[in-house]
């Protein structure tokens, strides 16, 4: 083995290279240095935290200087502030203390005001208190002044009472009676007078307005609409279509008027055929039908049958057709089909000779236009004089009055409550509700009244005259009477003597009264009672 070789211990010479000695020392080398550099590197970094220490103290040094010169210009600061603050807060309190210095003199002055015042009026009511006494002592003087007075008059009334009966033959009891009796009398008589003045006024003035508007409404509606009551009469193309229509051993004059219900009437007019009844709406059907059968040429009861159920269908819908249209008319809507069938209805019934329909129309333009003029519902109104005759369309087939009739169909298909009583109560049968009611009767009485719109019998009208007349001579007083006009107007002539001006009017009310209770009539009746004072003297 050589000197220059080592081995490492623990490894045998066959598994080891062996390490030279230079290499040794070269690595023991190596590991000094690297000792030497750790320890220059500690003491580098050591002198190093050193320095940064002083520098670090230094700065703090500084910041601590800083601080205590900031602190102290702060305290500085704080203390001119503070003694600041102290310097304002005296002085406002000094402000204050002197205000309350002022408002508490200014109290003490009013206080000092007032205690005088007081003392002021104690002295007035002290004075016044003696002066309320001496009055009160006065007062009793003068009552007692008074009373010997008044028991002195009461003596010298007694006295001349009992002289004035003397005199007049009457006690005190017996002519205050009788003088309340004639001031009673005056009293009435000025009363009546009084009445009169102011109704006679009213009715000028309620008589102007209503006229205007009747007259505006029945002038731009009114039409005539008066019907044969009876017969119709059918236009033949030649008098050889009467044998046609008499048939073989007159079958088809007989089936035409069982199937119709009507009288056909064939005699020598010529080229015209009379069919005869009192329901217009069967005189219809008949006309309708025998013009058809006289178009179509066949003739025969078989035929007349089929034709006249075909009519009954065409009439039931023109007098929808014709309800509807006159609804259209008058801008209302809202109505149930079956109460359009029964106002179509009305189309073939007639009134006087007056149709119903038509009526029913005019009624209706007469009231709404008075509803307009008067500010109520237009078409309320219009709705129930358009319905208010509906009932004559069942009064034939039903029982009761045709108001009621009317208002219960009206009821039964969903009118309301309003329309129900406006034809319930257009004859006065129940009492209006609404204002409406009122104008739905008066429009009906005017379409009803107006001339021409109605026929009446002659007898009858001869009696209403009469019945007329004699109610007005039955009044006490009257000494003629003339029914004037068509029956429209009464005069009645009074004896100057027997009955004065006031009574006169009495008169005029209470015959007025008389005639609405006991006379059917249409429209209204106009009551004038006359008195003429005559005075006549000769000169001799």
């Amino acid at each position: 083995m050589c000197v220059n070789q080592v081995c490492l211990p623990g490894y045998s010479e066959k598994g080891v290279t062996p390490i030279s000695t230079s290499m040794v020392a070269y690595i023991l080398c190596g590991l000094f240095g690297a000792l030497v550099g750790v320890g220059l590197f500690e003491l580098v970094r050591r002198n190093m935290a050193a320095a940064k220490r002083a520098e670090m103290e230094e700065q703090a040094k500084h910041v601590v200087q800083n601080a205590q010169r900031e602190a102290e210009n702060v305290l500085k600061e704080a203390k001119f502030e503070a003694k600041d603050l102290v310097f304002q807060a005296k002085s406002e309190l000094e402000k204050e203390q002197k205000a309350k210095l002022v408002e508490l003199s200014a109290v003490e002055k009013r206080l000092i005001q007032r205690e005088e015042s007081l003392d002021r009026k104690l002295a007035t009511l002290e004075k016044r208190e003696s002066e309320t006494q001496r009055r009160e002592q006065e007062s009793t003087r003068r009552e007692e002044g008074l009373a010997a007075k008044e028991s002195a008059c009461a003596k010298a009334e007694r006295e001349h009472r009992e002289a004035l009966e003397r005199v007049a033959g009457m006690t005190a009891e017996e002519a205050k009676k009788h003088l309340i009796v004639e001031m009673e009398s005056q009293a009435r008589l000025d009363a009546a007078g009084m009445v009169k003045r102011t109704i006679e006024e009213a009715r000028e003035n309620a008589e102007r307005e209503a006229r205007e508007i009747i007259t505006r409404s029945i002038q731009r509606v009114v039409r005539d609409y008066v019907s044969e009551s009876t017969i119709s009469v059918v236009p033949i193309p030649n008098d050889a279509m009467k044998g046609r229509i008499i048939g073989r051993e007159g079958r088809n004059i007989r089936a035409i008027e069982a199937a119709t219900g009507i009288d056909l009437i064939i005699d020598e007019t010529p080229e015209a055929v009379i069919i005869s009844g009192f329901d217009p709406l069967r005189r219809e059907i008949a006309k309708v039908s025998l013009e058809r059968l006289m178009h179509d040429g066949r003739i025969h009861p078989t035929r007349i049958e089929e034709i006249v159920g075909k009519v009954k269908d065409d009439i039931d819908k023109l007098m929808y057709e014709e309800a509807e249209k006159i609804i259209f008319e008058l801008g209302l809507s809202d109505f149930h089909p079956e109460l359009i069938k029964v106002l179509g209805r009305l189309k073939y019934r007639t009134s006087y000779g007056q149709n119903n329909l038509y009526h029913a129309r005019e009624a209706s333009y007469i009231c709404g236009i008075m509803a307009s003029e008067l500010g109520l519902d237009a078409r309320l109104a219009r709705r129930g004089a358009l319905l208010h005759d509906i009932g004559k369309a069942v009064s034939h087939e039903e029982e009761g009055p045709h108001a009621m009739l009317g208002a219960e169909i009206a009821k039964k298909y969903g009118e309301s409550p309003k329309i129900v009583n406006a034809i319930a109560a257009h004859h006065e049968q129940v009492e209006p509700i609404c204002p409406e009611s009122v104008l739905v009767a008066a429009a009906e009485a005017l379409s009803a009244a107006r001339p021409g719109a109605r026929r009446e019998a002659l007898e009858s009208y001869v009696k209403r005259l009469e019945k007329l007349e004699s109610l007005a001579m039955g009044q006490k007083g009257v000494q003629k009477a003339y029914a004037i006009q068509a029956g429209r107007e009464i005069r009645v002539i009074v004896r100057q003597e027997d009955i004065t001006d006031a009574e006169s009017f009495q008169l005029s009310r209470e015959l007025a009264k008389k005639i609405e209770q006991e006379l059917t009539y249409p429209g209204q009746i106009k009551v004038t009672v006359i008195r003429e004072s005559r005075y006549v003297e000769y000169a001799k």
